[in-house]
């Protein structure tokens, strides 16, 4: 199990094209708004080079990577919130994933027509944030509505619950997203605001991903600013909690018809050590705090995802819910012990497998045998 990304953007940045090259789906993908209507979804394996090790070690059959499921949803235009360009429609598909890869056009292309008529990504940006804050702004007033007669009859509960949605109301008038919201420590309502957050578009986790010609792939974007359009992006970013990937959508398109040896060589004549999808995905892992633990075996090497904290039945849960109920103790070593050490018996004798109770928090790259009575 892994997580859901949403693939954001306006008409015409690449999105499906994306989607295609990191999913070989083929949606359909065209020179006009709207080609996409109905979100495509794709699940692909996240790339992770400690499999393949523990597999070559423990002579396992086969590999089982965790995935990542890709949805392309539509592209937003403006007016989205109030239900231009099927815009409501869209929106409720966002609500649904985890977390956003934004895409926005980087690169200048005479043949690809732009809805607005001009490439400038910071304003691209800004037209889909505004659609989102407003509709989170129209859900967060709804919300006070039905509140308002339990906070006139003194009821605590609301009448806490009605503050924080008007401080969350103030953030996002002042054109700042629902995920820079937080409490100040010590401040015991952090159920509550992640069930606020939970219904809001801007509280999602978020990436930038740039879609950007071959020759500028390679361009770091700096945080701090400057004239590169991939600079503006990242500060941007910065200034609004958001990460920025950097991708070619044309590169993508083509290691994606290529086999794996292939692709390999076809990187290197880039200059690239990692494809698109090898970054969104590290990127999205780091968006939502995310670790992989491994369970190893003869029949297979399996890459699991937790989120950070989990607890060690949380972890045996993902495998199958009677491992959380019955879960007695796991017996667990580290990546590191088990490939330096030479594997699972040689990490034994050398006393590196523990046993752990309830109460142990998964860590990544843990190797994991659990026990449990059901």
């Amino acid at each position: 199990m892994g997580f859901s990304c949403g693939i954001i953007g306006l008409p015409n940045v690449g999105k499906s094209t994306i989607f295609n090259a990191l999913t070989s789906a083929k949606a359909a993908a065209a020179n006009f708004p709207f080609c996409t209507i109905e979100p495509n979804t794709g699940a692909v394996p996240v790339p992770d080079e400690r499999l393949g090790k523990l597999c070559a070690m423990a002579k396992s059959e086969k590999i089982v990577p965790t995935q990542v499921t890709f949805v392309d949803i539509a592209g937003l235009i403006k007016g989205a919130s109030k239900g231009e360009g099927l815009g409501n429609q869209f929106l409720g598909h966002i609500r649904t994933v985890d977390a956003v890869a934004h895409v926005v056009r980087a690169f200048e292309d005479p043949d690809v027509v732009h809805v607005d008529g001009r490439v400038d990504p910071v304003s691209d940006i800004e037209t889909i944030d505004t659609e989102l804050m407003l509709s989170d702004l129209d859900a967060l007033s709804k919300r006070k509505d039905r509140l308002e007669k339990l906070v006139k009859s003194q009821d605590k509960d609301a009448k806490t619950e009605y503050e924080l949605i008007t401080k969350i109301e103030a953030l996002l008038s002042d054109g700042k997203p629902a995920r820079g919201f937080v409490l100040p420590n010590g401040d015991v309502n952090g159920a509550l605001l992640a069930n606020i957050k939970g219904s809001l578009l801007t509280a999602k986790p978020t990436m930038f991903v740039a879609n950007v010609d071959e020759k500028d792939v390679k361009h770091v974007p700096n945080p701090a600013g400057g004239d590169h359009p991939l600079d503006k992006i990242a500060a941007h970013a910065k200034k609004v909690g958001a990460s920025v990937v950097v991708i070619c959508g044309k590169i993508e398109a083509e290691i994606a018809e290529l086999d794996a040896s292939e692709r390999t060589v076809y990187l290197a004549d880039l200059g690239l050590n990692e494809s698109g999808l090898d970054r969104m995905a590290v990127a999205g892992y780091k968006l939502l705090d995310l670790l992989t633990f491994f369970t190893v075996g003869p029949k297979e090497t399996h890459a699991w995802t937790v989120t950070k904290g989990a607890t060690g039945p949380q972890g045996a849960g993902k495998i199958h819910t009677d491992f959380e109920r019955g879960y007695i103790r796991a017996e667990v070593m580290s990546y590191a012990d088990y490939i330096t050490l030479g594997g699972e018996a040689k990490a034994r004798e050398a006393g590196k497998l523990r046993t752990e109770g309830k109460e142990y928090i998964m860590q990544d790259g843990d190797i994991v045998h659990f026990r449990f009575n059901v």
